[in-house]
Parts: C-alpha cells; sequence; structure tokens
C-alpha cells in the first residue's frame, strides 16, 4: 500500500507498529521517529507541547533492542516516518509473535480475518523476507521457515522483485549476554506487514568518499541526514548553517528539499574551494540539488544581519569547532580587539584577494553567540540542531548543556568518539519570542553556564584535554570515566 492511501480497516484511534531499528547510534533511534512523527501530522497540532510518542519493548527484550513497539495515528504517517527515516529498518503491522512457531501460529491465527484478507486476496502479489537478529541461518532453513507458514491463506502470486505486499517472518536468538549485543533472555519469532522502510541507496548515494569538495571536518552523510530530520527539514523551509565549511549538512537539508543558505568565516571555503569545478556549489550539483539561496562570509560573533530582522529561518543546524579538528574562529584579530590598531577599511584593490584577520574564539562564546543568532532568527517553533562536546570523566557535565529562554531542549543524544570525550546532538525548539528582557536573561544564563563549566571549554582547548597522555588523568577522574563506562553499555558494531 502506498504512503497516500489510508486503509480501510484500520483503528480510528491509531495502531502499534513493531519498529525495527538498524542497530548503530542507539540513542538517536527514538528522537528520530518521533521528530520525524510530528513533521507528518502525529500529533494534533502545531504545538510543541507534546515531545513524546507512545513506546513499548517486547517481552524479555532490553532497551537498547533493535525491536520496538510505537503507536502512531495512521498506517500513512507510519510509512512516510518509516521511508524517510535513516535508522529505521522498517515499520510492520505485527500479525502474531511468539516464543516457538507454534505460539506464533496461533497468534496468527487469532488476529483478525478483516485485517489480514486484503493482503491475501486472488490477484495481487507478495513477498515473504526472513531474517535474524543475533544469528546466521542459511538459505535451505529461510525456505523451510517460509513453508512453516502454509497455514496462511496467500491467494496472490510470488513477486520476488518487486511485490504488491512485503511480509517478514524476524527471529531473534536467545543468546543472553554473550553475544555483544543487547541481552535476550528468550527467543522471539515476529510476522507481520510491511508498511515502510529506509531507502537502502541513500546512504550510499551521499557517501563521503564519493564527494567532489571535502574538507577536514565535513558531517558524515548519515548523521548529516539525521540532523536534517531533527531539524524537520522539508520543501518550503529555509535552513541555515552558521559553520557551513563544504556544505555537508545543506546538501542532507536540501535532499530532503528544503531551501539552504550557509556562512562561515573562511573566505576561501565558501567563495573558492580548490576550484571552479571543485567547491561548495559542486557539491549540490552533484546531486542534482537546488543550490543554496545564497553562502555568506560570516560569523556569529560579527553577524551580518541588518538590525530589526528577525524570524528568518525555519531551522538551524550546525556543527560549532570544538578544537579537535578544527579550532574556532572569530573575526577581528589579535591586535584589533585589544586595541593596539584602529578599525581599518580594505581598499578597493585589494579586496578580491584580501583574507580579513581573524582571532581565536572560545566555544563557550561561540555557544552563546549560537543561541542569541537562533533566538532572534529562528521562527516560533523553530528547531536549533547542533553539536556539543563534552569530555566523559566529566560526569556532570552528560546532563549540564547551555540554555537560554527562548528555547526548550527536546532531546540530547551522545555519540560516543572515544573513551575520553563524545558530542551529543542537542535539539531545541524556540518557544518565546526575542526581546530584551530575553536578551538580557540569556547573558545572565550565559555567565552563569560559563563560571560554572570546565577551563577547557572556556578556551576552547578541548584538543589537549582529549588527546593529553592518559596517566595525567586524576585517580577521581579515572573513577569517574569507568563509572560512565559501567552505565552505558558496550555492543559490537559500528557507531554503537
Amino acid at each position: 500500500m502506498e504512503c497516500g492511501e489510508v486503509s480501510e480497516i484500520e483503528e480510528s484511534d491509531g495502531m502499534w507498529y513493531l519498529c525495527v531499528f538498524y542497530h548503530r547510534l542507539l540513542d538517536y533511534r527514538k528522537p528520530e521517529v518521533e521528530s520525524l512523527a510530528r513533521l507528518f501530522g502525529a500529533f494534533d497540532s502545531d504545538e510543541e507541547g507534546r515531545d513524546h510518542l507512545r513506546w513499548k519493548i517486547p517481552d524479555d527484550h532490553h532497551p537498547d533492542s533493535p525491536f520496538h513497539f510505537v503507536h502512531l495515528p495512521s498506517e500513512e504517517i507510519a510509512c512516510r516516518v518509516a521511508n524517510r527515516s535513516i535508522l529505521v529498518k522498517g515499520m510492520y503491522e505485527l500479525w502474531g509473535e511468539g516464543s516457538s512457531y507454534e505460539e506464533l501460529e496461533e497468534a496468527i491465527r487469532s488476529y483478525p480475518d478483516e485485517r489480514k484478507l486484503p493482503y491475501l486476496a486472488p490477484g495481487s502479489t507478495f513477498r515473504i523476507t526472513v531474517d535474524c537478529f543475533g544469528k546466521v541461518i542459511t538459505f535451505q532453513e529461510q525456505n523451510d521457515r517460509i513453508q512453516s507458514l502454509s497455514y496462511i491463506p496467500f491467494g496472490g502470486r510470488v513477486n520476488l522483485k518487486n511485490p504488491e505486499h512485503k511480509f517478514w517472518l524476524i527471529e531473534t536468538d536467545d543468546y543472553g549476554l554473550n553475544n555483544g549485543l543487547p541481552p535476550v533472555v528468550k527467543r522471539r519469532i515476529f510476522f507481520g506487514r510491511e508498511v515502510g522502510g529506509a531507502d537502502r541507496k541513500l546512504l550510499p548515494t551521499y557517501q563521503l568518499k564519493s564527494r567532489k569538495y571535502l574538507g577536514p571536518t565535513a558531517m558524515d552523510a548519515e548523521m548529516a541526514f539525521l540532523m536534517a530530520n531533527q531539524a524537520l527539514a522539508n520543501p518550503g523551509k529555509l535552513v541555515f548553517d552558521p559553520f557551513v565549511g563544504t556544505g555537508s549538512i545543506l546538501v542532507a537539508a536540501a535532499h530532503f528539499g528544503a531551501m539552504t543558505m550557509g556562512a562561515d568565516i573562511d573566505i576561501r571555503v565558501v567563495r573558492d574551494g580548490k576550484g571552479p569545478d571543485c567547491n561548495v556549489w559542486s557539491n549540490f550539483k552533484q546531486y542534482g540539488l537546488p543550490m543554496p539561496v545564497g553562502l555568506l562570509r560570516a560569523d556569529n560573533n560579527l553577524p551580518p544581519w541588518r538590525p530589526g530582522l528577525k524570524e528568518v529561518f525555519d531551522a538551524i543546524i550546525c556543527d560549532p569547532p570544538y578544537g579537535v579538528r578544527a579550532g574556532g574562529r572569530k573575526s577581528g584579530g589579535r591586535k584589533l580587539l585589544k586595541g593596539v590598531v584602529d578599525p581599518y577599511t580594505v581598499p578597493d584593490d585589494k579586496r578580491t584577494d584580501h583574507i580579513p584577520s581573524t582571532a581565536p574564539y572560545s566555544l563557550v562564546e561561540c555557544v552563546h553567540d549560537l543561541l542569541d543568532l537562533a533566538a532572534k532568527m529562528l521562527i516560533t517553533n523553530g528547531r536549533l540542531v547542533f553539536f556539543y562536546p563534552v569530555l566523559r570523566e566529566d560526569e556532570s557535565q552528560l546532563s549540564q548543556y547551555p540554555e537560554h529562554p527562548c528555547f526548550k531542549l527536546i532531546s540530547a543524544t551522545e555519540q560516543i568518539l572515544s573513551s575520553r570525550y563524545s558530542r551529543v546532538l542537542l535539539t531545541m525548539v524556540k518557544v518565546s519570542t526575542y526581546s530584551e528582557e530575553i536578551e538580557l536573561a540569556a547573558r545572565v544564563r550565559h555567565m552563569e553556564f560559563r563560571e560554572n563549566h570546565l577551563k577547557w571549554l572556556e578556551d576552547g582547548n578541548l584538543h589537549t584535554a582529549v588527546f593529553s597522555p592518559a596517566d595525567a588523568l586524576s585517580t577521581a577522574a579515572a573513577s569517574a570515566v569507568g563509572k560512565i563506562k559501567e552505565s552505558k553499555p558496550k555492543y559490537r558494531g559500528k557507531y554503537v
């Protein structure tokens, strides 16, 4: 069934669907689904008052399991969420589940005929796929499992390439704690009809190794698409990246139909690149995407916007510089900022090749300017999505994030990059209109955050903290690292 169609047999108050995730980026899975559910109208209004869907975990499964039940108001929404998601492998209408094939048969037989028969009708085409999590089975074993479903009265014919209806038989093994995967106490078998699933060609198409123009801080394609989903990028929306670099995040937003705009402090990146056929613009041309509305040489510390300009962007998505691969810079130069030299005007004959001077830009100042920019320039209910670094030996930092009176934090998802530090994707929604009173309150919060935070954050010197010798850690810090490691289970797999 296409996403645009609505099943006549669908319950008026919604349904529970089996949501099967890919086994990676565990913290990001539910927030992405909930953001997409809001984008596609799963909530009653456009207000951000309701932030969460209803979730359930199958019997004997760990919270980190890829199997979850989610309640959605319609099959159309379930289909659209699954088809656009990066981390949802598939969304299914569950016909039955059990700890054995006998229990599964009983459950499928008891599932209402009015829900099954429309998809078993003569003249239709179907395919059954067998999938396992935690083990591998042979082709013969897959065929045996398909044959065991002979009690389901399929009236159509098999079409393996392009069937109308796709059915999945999914099995987990009772491997306990010994498989390097989220523990499953008992074997569980699911059978259901596929409602929607992720586009498996998307990430290979946009992978960085085939990108024409890359820089040292180019955002991984998978993460860029996740950020665009968190920001609700969609046709008709204007998305801004104030640290655009080579444009990886804007490419993902443009893929979903959003208009894009970016800024960067390095004029050589946004204007020149590596030549006329290797620059930010060529990345958009490579994928046949609409070109950005504009790319500016600017930084948040000296914003280029005219006074009084407000509420222009629908979303701001960015990865601020925090000093590991690249440190932050702001306009001005050390001598100019210290008052040693006066402001100057670049002569007309030197403007083409002029590289403006810059000075170090601490992370805490960078984040404050970013929040101030977003408070002014985002529309109400617009989203700010950005990465924030965390040193993992400081346990208190895990829940201490920058705040602003205009914004409400709706998700904080951690990506562990090493044993020493990680980065957290913060998704904020604008809930208040910017004013002089809010600007003052934001400055007070900024000063409190600055005083209570670590020295490395103020100096922007995360690089030193991350790459300093391990034996330089204090005993207390090492103990804190141990506690944090214990609290987050470690699984095999990439980006888990």
